[in-house]
């Protein structure tokens, strides 16, 4: 299997079809990452296109001093800023909080209601601070690659995501509806992928 960075190579010699490579290898981490800002997943699916289209326009452009999805990501990041700057944060599909995690619907209607607070909560962090979380949290990424996606120091986005969890703690601790839920046994913020002890890590 061709890495990344053949492909490209491929595309900018001609051969375009390796550009839908690409697309298939890259598009269901860009849907899910869109969706978290968007909250609207026909949205979502817009933006990912319009960005794909940026980048292969873009793609002679690209260095590889990041990764490829790194790149894609801030293209991402920008088109979709640019499409709903006009809006605020809090009329932006607020109906559609995403509270389903990694695709499974959970059968806790009150684990699905704490997820709900607890993606509000994530939603009034600083912008750098939730992309931060967001990019540790759901999709796993290295500290390196979210520097990357941010543009900043492997210390600075640490440092947001640090930032973030520890706020979060903040408010769970003031929030009696997360903080009893948190005490249950069978939940913990661990299940929602935010793991406190990362704070002192």
């Amino acid at each position: 299997m061709k890495t990344d960075l053949e492909l490209i190579q491929d595309v900018k010699s001609g051969m375009k079809k390796s550009f839908e490579e690409l697309v298939r290898r890259h598009e269901r981490f860009l849907i899910k990452v869109v969706v978290r800002m968007t909250r609207d997943l026909n949205a979502a699916e817009d933006v990912v296109q319009d960005s794909f289209i940026k980048a292969y326009k873009r793609l002679h452009l690209f260095e590889g001093r990041a990764s490829f999805r790194s790149w894609l990501y801030q293209i991402a990041l920008n088109t979709t800023r640019n499409r709903f700057r006009k809006t605020s944060r809090e009329t932006i599909g607020t109906e559609h909080m995403d509270i389903v995690v990694e695709g499974e619907v959970d059968q806790h209607m009150s684990a699905l209601d704490v997820r709900g607070l607890l993606q509000k909560e994530i939603d009034r962090l600083p912008d750098r601070q939730r992309t931060a979380l967001s990019l540790r949290v759901f999709e796993d990424l290295s500290f390196k690659e979210i520097a990357e996606i941010m543009q900043c120091p492997y210390d600075t986005a640490k440092a947001n995501y640090r930032h973030a969890l520890l706020k979060l703690k903040a408010r769970l601790e003031g929030n009696v509806a997360l903080k009893t839920w948190s005490e249950q046994p069978r939940f913990s913020l661990l299940e929602l992928g935010v793991n406190q002890m990362e704070v002192d890590g």
